[in-house]
Protein backbone atom coordinates (compact mmCIF):
# COMPACT_ATOMS: atom_id res chain seq x y z
CA UNK A 1 0.00 0.00 0.00
CA UNK A 2 1.18 3.54 -0.76
CA UNK A 3 1.82 5.99 2.08
CA UNK A 4 -1.41 7.93 1.52
CA UNK A 5 -3.00 8.67 4.87
CA UNK A 6 -6.54 9.23 3.61
CA UNK A 7 -6.53 5.87 1.82
CA UNK A 8 -5.14 4.14 4.91
CA UNK A 9 -7.88 5.56 7.16
CA UNK A 10 -10.52 4.49 4.66
CA UNK A 11 -9.12 0.96 4.61
CA UNK A 12 -8.98 0.76 8.39
CA UNK A 13 -12.62 1.81 8.73
CA UNK A 14 -14.13 0.00 5.72
CA UNK A 15 -12.12 -3.22 5.67
CA UNK A 16 -11.44 -4.34 9.25
CA UNK A 17 -9.10 -7.27 9.79
CA UNK A 18 -7.37 -8.96 12.67
CA UNK A 19 -3.80 -7.74 12.80
CA UNK A 20 -1.01 -9.92 14.12
CA UNK A 21 0.40 -6.90 15.92
CA UNK A 22 -0.89 -3.42 16.64
CA UNK A 23 1.97 -1.26 17.85
CA UNK A 24 1.19 1.94 19.74
CA UNK A 25 3.80 4.68 19.38
CA UNK A 26 5.56 6.12 16.34
CA UNK A 27 8.95 6.95 17.78
CA UNK A 28 12.20 5.03 17.38
CA UNK A 29 11.03 2.06 19.44
CA UNK A 30 7.60 1.74 17.86
CA UNK A 31 8.84 2.21 14.30
CA UNK A 32 11.69 -0.24 14.85
CA UNK A 33 9.31 -2.80 16.34
CA UNK A 34 6.89 -2.39 13.44
CA UNK A 35 9.69 -2.90 10.89
CA UNK A 36 10.88 -5.94 12.84
CA UNK A 37 7.38 -7.48 12.76
CA UNK A 38 6.56 -6.65 9.14
CA UNK A 39 9.94 -7.87 7.87
CA UNK A 40 9.19 -11.26 9.45
CA UNK A 41 5.93 -11.40 7.48
CA UNK A 42 3.52 -10.58 10.31
CA UNK A 43 0.46 -8.39 9.61
CA UNK A 44 1.55 -5.17 11.28
CA UNK A 45 -0.16 -1.86 12.05
CA UNK A 46 1.50 1.07 13.83
CA UNK A 47 -0.55 3.92 15.36
CA UNK A 48 0.87 7.30 16.42
CA UNK A 49 -1.19 9.90 18.31
CA UNK A 50 0.66 12.89 16.83
CA UNK A 51 3.38 12.76 14.16
CA UNK A 52 6.13 10.18 13.81
CA UNK A 53 9.09 11.03 16.08
CA UNK A 54 7.21 14.02 17.52
CA UNK A 55 8.60 13.31 20.98
CA UNK A 56 12.00 12.18 22.22
CA UNK A 57 12.98 10.51 18.94
CA UNK A 58 13.44 13.84 17.10
CA UNK A 59 15.09 15.58 20.07
CA UNK A 60 18.25 13.54 20.62
CA UNK A 61 21.91 14.63 20.53
CA UNK A 62 21.98 13.15 16.97
CA UNK A 63 24.51 10.48 17.93
CA UNK A 64 24.58 6.74 17.28
CA UNK A 65 27.02 5.75 19.97
CA UNK A 66 28.18 2.98 22.21
CA UNK A 67 28.03 5.11 25.31
CA UNK A 68 31.50 5.89 26.59
CA UNK A 69 30.15 6.85 30.01
CA UNK A 70 28.54 3.44 30.54
CA UNK A 71 32.05 1.99 30.74
CA UNK A 72 32.60 4.13 33.81
CA UNK A 73 29.37 2.76 35.28
CA UNK A 74 30.66 -0.76 34.62
CA UNK A 75 27.84 -1.61 32.19
CA UNK A 76 30.04 -3.36 29.65
CA UNK A 77 27.18 -5.46 28.26
CA UNK A 78 25.23 -2.33 27.26
CA UNK A 79 28.33 -0.85 25.62
CA UNK A 80 28.96 -4.07 23.68
CA UNK A 81 25.35 -4.18 22.48
CA UNK A 82 25.30 -0.51 21.52
CA UNK A 83 28.62 -0.69 19.65
CA UNK A 84 27.40 -3.68 17.67
CA UNK A 85 24.11 -1.96 16.85
CA UNK A 86 25.99 1.20 15.87
CA UNK A 87 27.95 -0.81 13.32
CA UNK A 88 24.84 -2.53 11.97
CA UNK A 89 22.96 0.75 11.60
CA UNK A 90 25.84 2.39 9.78
CA UNK A 91 25.83 -0.59 7.40
CA UNK A 92 22.02 -0.58 6.94
CA UNK A 93 21.56 3.20 6.58
CA UNK A 94 24.88 4.61 5.31
CA UNK A 95 23.13 7.63 3.76
CA UNK A 96 22.18 8.84 7.26
CA UNK A 97 24.74 7.39 9.69
CA UNK A 98 28.22 8.87 9.37
CA UNK A 99 31.56 8.50 11.14
CA UNK A 100 32.09 11.39 13.56
CA UNK A 101 35.40 12.17 15.26
CA UNK A 102 35.32 13.36 18.88
CA UNK A 103 37.94 15.22 20.86
CA UNK A 104 38.23 14.81 24.63
CA UNK A 105 40.23 17.88 25.70
CA UNK A 106 42.59 17.33 28.64
CA UNK A 107 43.07 20.22 31.06
CA UNK A 108 44.75 18.16 33.80
CA UNK A 109 47.84 16.02 33.27
CA UNK A 110 46.13 12.85 34.60
CA UNK A 111 43.12 13.05 32.28
CA UNK A 112 45.05 11.90 29.21
CA UNK A 113 46.08 8.48 30.54
CA UNK A 114 42.78 8.00 32.42
CA UNK A 115 40.48 8.59 29.45
CA UNK A 116 42.98 7.18 26.97
CA UNK A 117 42.83 3.75 28.61
CA UNK A 118 39.02 3.85 28.70
CA UNK A 119 38.78 4.73 25.01
CA UNK A 120 41.21 1.96 24.05
CA UNK A 121 38.86 -0.46 25.79
CA UNK A 122 36.02 1.17 23.85
CA UNK A 123 37.89 0.55 20.57
CA UNK A 124 38.48 -3.08 21.49
CA UNK A 125 34.85 -3.70 22.38
CA UNK A 126 33.77 -2.37 18.97
CA UNK A 127 35.86 -5.04 17.22
CA UNK A 128 35.36 -5.34 13.47
CA UNK A 129 32.49 -2.82 13.61
CA UNK A 130 34.76 -0.07 14.95
CA UNK A 131 34.97 3.27 13.15
CA UNK A 132 38.61 4.07 13.83
CA UNK A 133 41.22 3.89 16.61
CA UNK A 134 41.49 6.43 19.42
CA UNK A 135 44.75 8.38 19.64
CA UNK A 136 46.48 10.83 21.97
CA UNK A 137 46.92 14.34 20.57
CA UNK A 138 49.35 17.07 21.53
CA UNK A 139 48.04 20.52 22.42
CA UNK A 140 48.89 21.74 18.93
CA UNK A 141 47.16 18.79 17.25
CA UNK A 142 44.10 19.25 19.43
CA UNK A 143 43.81 22.91 18.42
CA UNK A 144 44.23 21.98 14.76
CA UNK A 145 41.07 19.89 15.06
CA UNK A 146 39.16 22.52 17.08
CA UNK A 147 40.76 25.97 16.68
CA UNK A 148 38.21 27.65 18.98
CA UNK A 149 38.92 25.33 21.93
CA UNK A 150 40.01 27.25 25.04
CA UNK A 151 43.86 27.01 24.91
CA UNK A 152 44.67 28.07 28.51
CA UNK A 153 45.87 25.08 30.56
CA UNK A 154 45.10 22.72 27.67
CA UNK A 155 47.40 19.72 27.99
CA UNK A 156 46.36 17.96 24.76
CA UNK A 157 43.49 15.67 23.91
CA UNK A 158 42.27 12.30 22.77
CA UNK A 159 40.49 11.66 19.50
CA UNK A 160 38.03 8.79 19.16
CA UNK A 161 35.25 7.84 16.78
CA UNK A 162 31.50 7.34 17.07
CA UNK A 163 28.65 7.95 14.64
CA UNK A 164 26.23 10.77 13.92
CA UNK A 165 22.81 10.75 12.26
CA UNK A 166 19.64 12.75 11.68
CA UNK A 167 17.12 11.24 14.08
CA UNK A 168 13.78 12.23 12.56
CA UNK A 169 14.98 11.46 9.04
CA UNK A 170 15.86 7.96 10.20
CA UNK A 171 12.38 7.72 11.72
CA UNK A 172 10.86 8.63 8.35
CA UNK A 173 13.03 6.02 6.63
CA UNK A 174 11.86 3.41 9.13
CA UNK A 175 8.25 4.34 8.34
CA UNK A 176 8.97 3.96 4.63
CA UNK A 177 10.69 0.63 5.30
CA UNK A 178 7.60 -0.51 7.21
CA UNK A 179 5.51 0.08 4.08
CA UNK A 180 8.18 -1.52 1.88
CA UNK A 181 7.88 -4.64 4.04
CA UNK A 182 4.09 -4.78 3.77
CA UNK A 183 3.14 -3.10 7.05
CA UNK A 184 1.12 0.05 7.66
CA UNK A 185 1.72 3.08 9.85
CA UNK A 186 -0.54 6.08 10.39
CA UNK A 187 -0.03 9.34 12.28
CA UNK A 188 -2.60 11.47 14.13
CA UNK A 189 -4.40 8.28 15.16
CA UNK A 190 -4.80 8.26 18.93
CA UNK A 191 -5.40 5.11 20.95
CA UNK A 192 -8.08 6.02 23.49
CA UNK A 193 -8.62 2.59 25.07
CA UNK A 194 -7.89 -1.12 24.93
CA UNK A 195 -10.31 -3.85 23.88
CA UNK A 196 -10.50 -7.04 25.92
CA UNK A 197 -11.91 -10.54 25.47
CA UNK A 198 -11.85 -12.92 28.45
CA UNK A 199 -9.70 -10.39 30.34
CA UNK A 200 -7.05 -10.47 27.59
CA UNK A 201 -6.17 -7.47 25.42
CA UNK A 202 -7.64 -8.08 21.96
CA UNK A 203 -7.31 -4.73 20.24
CA UNK A 204 -7.58 -0.96 20.58
CA UNK A 205 -10.08 1.88 20.42
CA UNK A 206 -8.85 4.71 18.23
CA UNK A 207 -9.78 8.25 17.30
CA UNK A 208 -8.70 9.92 14.07
CA UNK A 209 -7.42 13.33 15.19
CA UNK A 210 -7.81 14.74 11.67
CA UNK A 211 -11.50 13.91 11.48
CA UNK A 212 -14.36 12.48 13.47
CA UNK A 213 -13.66 8.78 12.93
CA UNK A 214 -13.79 6.60 16.04
CA UNK A 215 -13.44 2.89 15.59
CA UNK A 216 -12.05 -0.34 16.98
CA UNK A 217 -9.23 -2.49 15.67
CA UNK A 218 -8.52 -6.11 16.53
CA UNK A 219 -5.09 -7.70 17.05
CA UNK A 220 -3.56 -10.91 18.27
CA UNK A 221 -1.16 -8.85 20.37
CA UNK A 222 -0.92 -5.17 21.26
CA UNK A 223 2.53 -3.66 21.87
CA UNK A 224 2.97 -0.52 23.95
CA UNK A 225 5.99 1.39 22.59
CA UNK A 226 5.03 4.88 23.68
CA UNK A 227 8.23 6.01 25.38
CA UNK A 228 7.55 8.71 27.96
CA UNK A 229 3.81 7.86 27.82
CA UNK A 230 4.30 4.16 28.58
CA UNK A 231 2.44 4.35 31.89
CA UNK A 232 -0.60 5.98 30.27
CA UNK A 233 -1.17 2.92 28.07
CA UNK A 234 -0.42 0.45 30.88
CA UNK A 235 -3.02 2.17 33.05
CA UNK A 236 -5.61 1.82 30.28
CA UNK A 237 -5.10 -1.90 30.81
CA UNK A 238 -4.94 -1.73 34.60
CA UNK A 239 -5.75 1.56 36.38
CA UNK A 240 -3.79 0.34 39.40
CA UNK A 241 -0.62 -0.48 37.47
CA UNK A 242 2.36 1.20 39.18
CA UNK A 243 4.28 3.72 37.11
CA UNK A 244 7.57 2.43 35.75
CA UNK A 245 8.78 5.52 33.89
CA UNK A 246 10.94 8.07 35.63
CA UNK A 247 11.07 10.88 33.05
CA UNK A 248 14.16 13.01 32.71
CA UNK A 249 14.45 16.09 30.54
CA UNK A 250 17.43 16.69 28.28
CA UNK A 251 17.97 20.13 26.73
CA UNK A 252 20.17 21.18 23.79
CA UNK A 253 21.08 24.58 22.40
CA UNK A 254 21.99 25.16 18.76
CA UNK A 255 24.72 27.64 17.81
CA UNK A 256 26.17 28.87 14.53
CA UNK A 257 28.99 26.73 13.17
CA UNK A 258 31.51 29.55 13.66
CA UNK A 259 31.61 28.76 17.38
CA UNK A 260 33.34 25.47 16.60
CA UNK A 261 34.66 25.30 13.03
CA UNK A 262 35.97 22.04 11.68
CA UNK A 263 34.55 18.55 11.55
CA UNK A 264 35.35 17.28 15.06
CA UNK A 265 33.00 17.24 18.03
CA UNK A 266 33.91 17.93 21.66
CA UNK A 267 33.12 15.40 24.38
CA UNK A 268 33.39 16.51 28.01
CA UNK A 269 33.36 13.33 30.12
CA UNK A 270 31.96 14.88 33.28
CA UNK A 271 30.02 18.09 33.92
CA UNK A 272 28.67 19.67 37.09
CA UNK A 273 25.60 17.40 37.07
CA UNK A 274 27.57 14.24 36.27
CA UNK A 275 26.50 13.94 32.64
CA UNK A 276 28.64 13.79 29.55
CA UNK A 277 28.45 17.02 27.52
CA UNK A 278 28.77 17.12 23.74
CA UNK A 279 29.32 19.96 21.29
CA UNK A 280 28.65 18.37 17.92
CA UNK A 281 28.77 19.78 14.37
CA UNK A 282 25.43 19.12 12.61
CA UNK A 283 24.07 20.68 9.41
CA UNK A 284 26.64 23.51 9.68
CA UNK A 285 25.51 24.27 13.23
CA UNK A 286 26.79 23.21 16.65
CA UNK A 287 24.53 21.27 19.00
CA UNK A 288 25.51 21.62 22.67
CA UNK A 289 23.91 19.22 25.13
CA UNK A 290 22.61 17.70 27.15
CA UNK A 291 21.14 18.26 30.60
CA UNK A 292 19.54 15.69 32.88
CA UNK A 293 16.66 17.12 34.90
CA UNK A 294 14.07 14.88 36.59
CA UNK A 295 10.51 15.98 35.81
CA UNK A 296 7.13 14.99 37.21
CA UNK A 297 5.05 14.53 34.06
CA UNK A 298 5.92 14.04 30.37
CA UNK A 299 4.46 16.31 27.69
CA UNK A 300 4.46 16.29 23.90
CA UNK A 301 6.08 19.73 23.80
CA UNK A 302 8.54 20.02 26.71
CA UNK A 303 10.20 23.37 27.32
CA UNK A 304 13.72 24.12 28.50
CA UNK A 305 14.07 25.65 31.93
CA UNK A 306 16.20 28.74 32.42
CA UNK A 307 18.64 26.88 34.67
CA UNK A 308 19.18 24.25 31.96
CA UNK A 309 19.92 26.91 29.34
CA UNK A 310 22.30 28.67 31.74
CA UNK A 311 24.04 25.34 32.45
CA UNK A 312 24.72 24.76 28.74
CA UNK A 313 25.84 28.33 28.04
CA UNK A 314 28.19 28.21 31.06
CA UNK A 315 29.77 24.91 30.03
CA UNK A 316 30.10 25.98 26.38
CA UNK A 317 31.91 29.13 27.55
CA UNK A 318 34.37 27.02 29.58
CA UNK A 319 35.59 25.15 26.52
CA UNK A 320 35.20 27.64 23.65
CA UNK A 321 37.16 30.83 23.11
CA UNK A 322 34.02 32.64 21.97
CA UNK A 323 31.51 32.63 24.82
CA UNK A 324 27.96 32.15 23.51
CA UNK A 325 25.31 34.62 24.68
CA UNK A 326 21.54 34.01 24.75
CA UNK A 327 21.15 36.00 21.50
CA UNK A 328 23.53 33.55 19.78
CA UNK A 329 21.21 30.61 20.38
CA UNK A 330 19.46 29.75 17.09
CA UNK A 331 17.21 27.17 18.70
CA UNK A 332 16.74 25.41 22.02
CA UNK A 333 14.98 22.08 22.20
CA UNK A 334 14.02 19.68 24.95
CA UNK A 335 13.37 15.94 24.92
CA UNK A 336 12.17 13.53 27.58
CA UNK A 337 14.08 10.35 28.32
CA UNK A 338 11.70 7.51 29.20
CA UNK A 339 13.96 6.00 31.86
CA UNK A 340 12.71 2.87 33.58
CA UNK A 341 12.83 3.16 37.37
CA UNK A 342 14.70 0.41 39.17
CA UNK A 343 15.09 0.69 42.93
CA UNK A 344 15.12 3.94 44.84
CA UNK A 345 17.89 5.93 43.12
CA UNK A 346 16.63 9.44 42.34
CA UNK A 347 19.68 10.38 40.24
CA UNK A 348 18.42 10.07 36.65
CA UNK A 349 21.95 10.54 35.29
CA UNK A 350 22.90 7.20 36.83
CA UNK A 351 19.83 5.20 35.72
CA UNK A 352 20.78 2.57 33.15
CA UNK A 353 19.71 3.06 29.53
CA UNK A 354 19.04 -0.68 29.18
CA UNK A 355 15.63 -1.52 27.78
CA UNK A 356 12.88 -3.27 29.71
CA UNK A 357 10.32 -5.69 28.28
CA UNK A 358 7.14 -6.34 30.28
CA UNK A 359 4.18 -8.65 29.63
CA UNK A 360 1.13 -7.91 31.78
CA UNK A 361 -1.37 -10.62 32.83
CA UNK A 362 -3.71 -9.26 30.13
CA UNK A 363 -1.11 -9.99 27.45
CA UNK A 364 -0.27 -6.32 26.87
CA UNK A 365 3.38 -6.19 25.76
CA UNK A 366 5.38 -3.13 26.84
CA UNK A 367 8.85 -2.18 25.63
CA UNK A 368 10.43 0.77 27.44
CA UNK A 369 13.77 2.45 28.08
CA UNK A 370 16.71 2.02 25.74
CA UNK A 371 17.99 4.60 23.24
CA UNK A 372 18.10 5.27 19.50
CA UNK A 373 21.31 3.29 19.00
CA UNK A 374 19.79 0.06 20.25
CA UNK A 375 16.30 0.44 18.75
CA UNK A 376 16.76 -2.59 16.43
CA UNK A 377 17.79 -4.97 19.22
CA UNK A 378 14.91 -3.71 21.36
CA UNK A 379 12.55 -4.44 18.48
CA UNK A 380 13.97 -7.92 17.92
CA UNK A 381 13.58 -8.84 21.59
CA UNK A 382 10.04 -7.44 21.63
CA UNK A 383 8.76 -9.37 18.62
CA UNK A 384 10.40 -12.57 19.84
CA UNK A 385 8.29 -12.34 23.01
CA UNK A 386 5.17 -10.81 21.44
CA UNK A 387 4.93 -13.64 18.89
CA UNK A 388 4.63 -16.09 21.78
CA UNK A 389 1.92 -13.95 23.43
CA UNK A 390 0.04 -13.79 20.13
CA UNK A 391 0.33 -17.54 19.55
CA UNK A 392 2.04 -16.97 16.19
CA UNK A 393 4.59 -19.14 14.45
CA UNK A 394 8.12 -18.19 15.40
CA UNK A 395 10.02 -16.52 12.57
CA UNK A 396 13.65 -15.48 12.63
CA UNK A 397 14.66 -11.84 12.62
CA UNK A 398 16.11 -10.49 9.36
CA UNK A 399 16.78 -6.89 10.41
CA UNK A 400 20.50 -7.29 11.10
CA UNK A 401 21.01 -7.22 7.35
CA UNK A 402 17.91 -5.29 6.28
CA UNK A 403 18.80 -2.23 4.25
CA UNK A 404 16.57 0.63 5.31
CA UNK A 405 14.60 2.70 2.80
CA UNK A 406 16.88 5.21 1.08
CA UNK A 407 19.95 2.97 1.40
CA UNK A 408 22.80 4.36 -0.65
CA UNK A 409 26.39 3.54 0.17
CA UNK A 410 28.12 6.48 -1.46
CA UNK A 411 26.55 9.91 -1.09
CA UNK A 412 27.96 13.30 -1.96
CA UNK A 413 28.19 15.71 0.98
CA UNK A 414 27.71 18.61 -1.45
CA UNK A 415 24.40 17.18 -2.71
CA UNK A 416 21.56 19.16 -1.08
CA UNK A 417 19.47 15.97 -1.03
CA UNK A 418 22.22 13.75 0.38
CA UNK A 419 20.18 12.74 3.43
CA UNK A 420 17.47 11.24 1.22
CA UNK A 421 19.81 8.58 -0.12
CA UNK A 422 18.33 6.74 -3.11
CA UNK A 423 15.25 9.01 -3.01
CA UNK A 424 17.39 12.00 -4.02
CA UNK A 425 16.69 11.37 -7.71
CA UNK A 426 12.95 11.66 -7.12
CA UNK A 427 13.44 14.95 -5.27
CA UNK A 428 15.57 16.32 -8.09
CA UNK A 429 12.79 15.42 -10.50
CA UNK A 430 10.27 17.38 -8.40
CA UNK A 431 12.69 20.31 -8.16
CA UNK A 432 13.19 20.46 -11.92
CA UNK A 433 9.44 20.23 -12.60
CA UNK A 434 8.29 22.90 -10.16
CA UNK A 435 8.73 26.64 -10.87
CA UNK A 436 10.03 27.24 -7.33
CA UNK A 437 11.52 23.80 -6.76
CA UNK A 438 15.22 24.69 -6.58
CA UNK A 439 15.74 28.02 -4.74
CA UNK A 440 16.18 27.91 -0.98
CA UNK A 441 13.08 28.81 1.00
CA UNK A 442 15.22 30.99 3.30
CA UNK A 443 18.85 32.19 3.02
CA UNK A 444 19.64 30.81 6.50
CA UNK A 445 18.18 27.36 5.84
CA UNK A 446 19.24 24.68 3.33
CA UNK A 447 15.75 23.55 2.27
CA UNK A 448 13.72 23.96 -0.92
CA UNK A 449 10.10 23.72 -2.05
CA UNK A 450 10.85 20.31 -3.55
CA UNK A 451 11.42 18.90 -0.06
CA UNK A 452 8.09 20.26 1.16
CA UNK A 453 6.26 18.67 -1.77
CA UNK A 454 8.10 15.37 -1.28
CA UNK A 455 7.31 15.37 2.45
CA UNK A 456 3.58 15.59 1.70
CA UNK A 457 3.54 13.13 -1.20
CA UNK A 458 5.93 10.49 0.11
CA UNK A 459 6.49 10.98 3.86
CA UNK A 460 2.97 11.48 5.26
CA UNK A 461 3.58 15.07 6.41
CA UNK A 462 0.23 16.61 7.40
CA UNK A 463 1.07 19.94 9.05
CA UNK A 464 3.55 22.79 8.71
CA UNK A 465 5.12 21.57 11.97
CA UNK A 466 5.63 18.09 10.47
CA UNK A 467 7.59 19.64 7.60
CA UNK A 468 9.59 22.30 9.45
CA UNK A 469 10.33 20.34 12.63
CA UNK A 470 10.86 16.76 11.40
CA UNK A 471 10.80 16.23 7.59
CA UNK A 472 13.25 19.12 7.41
CA UNK A 473 15.08 20.33 10.54
CA UNK A 474 14.32 24.03 10.05
CA UNK A 475 12.92 24.50 13.56
CA UNK A 476 16.13 23.21 15.16
CA UNK A 477 18.55 24.91 12.79
CA UNK A 478 17.05 28.40 13.12
CA UNK A 479 13.70 28.82 14.84
CA UNK A 480 13.25 32.46 13.81
CA UNK A 481 14.00 31.75 10.16
CA UNK A 482 11.59 28.82 10.20
CA UNK A 483 8.73 31.13 11.25
CA UNK A 484 9.48 33.34 8.25
CA UNK A 485 8.87 30.46 5.84
CA UNK A 486 5.81 29.02 7.57
CA UNK A 487 3.39 30.71 5.18
CA UNK A 488 5.05 29.66 1.88
CA UNK A 489 5.38 26.12 3.27
CA UNK A 490 1.70 26.12 4.22
CA UNK A 491 0.75 27.25 0.69
CA UNK A 492 2.82 24.51 -0.90
CA UNK A 493 1.22 21.95 1.40
CA UNK A 494 -2.28 23.30 0.79
CA UNK A 495 -1.82 22.73 -2.96
CA UNK A 496 -0.86 19.10 -2.32
CA UNK A 497 -3.46 18.38 0.38
CA UNK A 498 -6.27 20.40 -1.25
CA UNK A 499 -6.67 22.70 1.75
CA UNK A 500 -8.17 26.21 1.77
CA UNK A 501 -6.99 29.65 2.90
CA UNK A 502 -8.43 29.12 6.38
CA UNK A 503 -6.29 26.01 6.82
CA UNK A 504 -3.20 27.97 5.72
CA UNK A 505 -3.88 30.69 8.28
CA UNK A 506 -4.52 28.18 11.07
CA UNK A 507 -1.32 26.32 10.27
CA UNK A 508 0.83 29.45 10.21
CA UNK A 509 -0.62 30.63 13.51
CA UNK A 510 -0.17 27.25 15.22
CA UNK A 511 3.40 26.84 13.96
CA UNK A 512 4.39 30.39 14.93
CA UNK A 513 3.14 29.83 18.49
CA UNK A 514 5.11 26.58 18.70
CA UNK A 515 8.35 27.96 17.22
CA UNK A 516 8.29 31.03 19.49
CA UNK A 517 9.18 28.63 22.30
CA UNK A 518 12.38 27.53 20.55
CA UNK A 519 14.39 30.74 20.79
CA UNK A 520 15.38 32.91 23.70
CA UNK A 521 14.09 36.40 24.38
Amino acid sequence: MKMKRDDIVTELTDDPQIWDFIIIGGGATGLGTAVEAASRGYRTLLLEQHDFAKGTSSRSTKLVHGGVRYLRQGNVSLVLEALRERGLLRRNAPHLVKNQSFIVPNYDWWEGPFYGIGLKIYDKLAGDLGLGPSEHLSKEETLEHIPTLEPDDLDGGIIYHDAQFDDSRLAVNLLQTLFDEGGIGVNYMEVTGLLKANKLVSGVKVEDREGTHRFELQARAVINATGAFTDTIRQMDNPDAPGIIRPSQGVHIVLDGSFQPGESAIMVPKTDDGRVLFAVPWHNRIIVGTTDTPIDEPSLEPRARQEEIDFLLTHAARYLTKDPEPDDVLSVFAGIRPLVARGGNDDTASISRDHTLLIDPSGLVTIAGGKWTTYRKMAEDTIDEAAVVAGLDERESVTENLRLHGWLKNTEAADPFEGYGSDALALKKIASGHPDGNPKLHPHLPYTAAEVIWAVRSEMARTVEDVLARRTRSLLLDARASIEIAEPVARLMADELERDQRWIEQQVKAYTELANGYFLG
